[in-house]
């Protein structure tokens, strides 16, 4: 009997630490579908720029006052010395700057008679430099040939001689006003040279101190690419651009002149 009611305890022992089953099936998880809980806020550190308080941006720089970074972007000022000599230089240019661009450093002369009927400028002005480049003698004009010739230096002249002995330094000037006929021939027609329109170039000074000439660098094997992009160039500045290749007359220089033709700019 005893037997009997031991094996009746022990047999609802283990049915009482047996793991629960179920016949149900297990349900798949479903995927949540509403608004996550926000995280608690926290109190964001307080970043004094400049004497105000802001708080970091989304792109973690201290923002003002909704936006903004927290420091200058104002480049540095130069010192007093140097904007004083900035000045002093401006002065001195604005003083030499003829038809009414610093660039242009000459004096006006005002209205130029010649001997030849035709001849004459109504108001010429002589240059000495043009954009920063020398002439190597004062030259004649009038304004809107020396305004095409500023044109011609910027876009064209200093680009290309660029990386060539420092740069461009001064034009080597044959001839600029001069009352005469074309060619110097007798009978014909007065010269755009004449009228205060034309300059001749003969040769580019470089900033080593090397010389360029029309006459020897035209088909030399170092400079020939570039005299064609320096005569090349002038042809819409200048309405009329000549070079060694145009005629006898123009072996050693380039000519350039502001006559205006029907049919565009006149290059050979």
């Amino acid at each position: 009997m005893k037997r009997l009611a031991l094996a009746l305890v022990v047999l609802g022992q283990a049915a009482v630490a047996a793991p629960e089953t179920s016949a149900r099936p297990v349900m798949a998880l479903r995927m949540a579908t509403t608004a996550p809980v926000p995280a608690p806020q926290t109190s964001a550190p307080v970043i004094q720029v400049q004497g105000r308080d802001a708080e970091p941006g989304a792109n973690g720089r201290a923002d003002r006052q909704g936006g903004g970074i927290g420091f200058s972007l104002r480049p540095f000022l130069r010192s007093s010395k140097a904007e004083k000599a900035a000045r002093e230089r401006q002065k001195l240019l604005a003083r030499g700057a003829v038809c009414g661009d610093v660039a242009l450093q000459g004096e006006r002369i005002g209205a130029v008679s010649g001997a030849i009927n035709g001849c004459g400028i109504a108001d010429a002005v002589r240059l000495r430099s043009v954009a920063g480049v020398t002439l190597s003698e004062t030259a004649v004009m009038d304004c809107r040939t020396a305004k095409s010739l500023k044109d011609w230096l910027v876009s064209t002249a200093k680009p290309a001689l660029a990386n060539s002995g420092g740069g461009l330094a001064a034009l080597g000037v044959a001839a600029h006003y001069s009352c005469r006929t074309r060619n110097n021939q007798p009978g014909a027609k007065i010269s755009e040279h004449g009228k205060g329109r034309a300059i001749d170039i003969s040769a580019f000074h470089l900033a080593d101190g090397r010389t360029i000439s029309v006459l020897n660098g035209w088909d030399a094997g170092g400079t020939r690419n570039a005299m064609r992009l320096l005569h090349r160039g002038a042809c819409g500045p200048f309405g009329t651009v000549l070079g060694p290749d145009a005629d006898r007359y123009h072996l050693d220089h380039f000519h350039f002149d502001t006559a205006r033709h029907r049919n565009g700019s006149y290059c050979r």
